[in-house]
């Protein structure tokens, strides 16, 4: 799912990063390979922290005015999630690139949001697969239920918070609490596996 995700930022990196002319050239794949990585870190670390419902509904429910672009991107850039990530990247570039500040904040501004809005969008247009490929991936458990053992249905999992939400949120109880739980222990093991610079050094690897 990494790979994936760094073609996506690539590809939504046009006029943010590879053509932007307040990036030097010869920082362009680095900026696309520390986007990547922003992204990835983030949404394991929200999950980590016990927020893989608030995930969960940032794509089953924070994309879906696929009719009006300007109007999904807009609900994208509001969710905190995704702030927290514009916020952290332009971060990057100030301290780590030497980019000035109102620079970075508009690479970040244009990036991120839409990278998040792309993988919602094939989210939607896949039947869900890319919500569920990306939380196996951050809890380490790619197989799902396909996994035989003591794995996670994936799939399973989010049918019931997309359901308690429906809900108004009634309908899990404890027992989703204590996926939330498990979620964020995959996520942490694979935050101890990667851990430093572990995880930019696979993204690294793409380039």
């Amino acid at each position: 799912m990494l790979k994936e995700l760094f073609d996506l930022v690539k590809n939504y990196a046009g006029d943010a990063v590879i053509n932007n002319p307040d990036v030097p050239n010869e920082q362009n794949n680095e900026i696309v390979a520390e986007a990547t990585n922003t992204v990835a870190s983030g949404l394991r670390n929200v999950v980590a922290g016990g927020g893989a419902g608030s995930l969960i509904d940032l794509f089953t429910g924070g994309g879906n005015n696929n009719n009006q672009e300007q109007s999904g991107i807009s609900k994208v850039m509001s969710n905190p999630i995704v702030s927290m990530m514009v916020g952290h990247f332009a971060s990057k570039l100030m301290s780590k690139y030497n980019i000035g500040g109102a620079q970075a904040n508009n690479v970040a501004s244009n990036l991120i949001p839409n990278v998040i809005s792309g993988l919602i969008s094939q989210n939607n247009n896949g039947g869900g697969s890319v919500i569920t490929d990306l939380i196996g991936s951050i809890t380490g458990n790619k197989a799902g239920a396909e996994s035989g053992g003591g794995g996670l249905d994936i799939g399973s999992i989010i049918s019931q918070f997309t359901g308690a939400a429906q809900q108004g949120g009634a309908g899990g109880g404890g027992g989703l609490m204590d996926i939330v739980k498990q979620l964020a222990g995959g996520a942490q093991q694979q935050q101890a596996k990667n851990g430093g610079g572990g995880l930019m050094d696979l993204i690294k690897g793409f380039m």
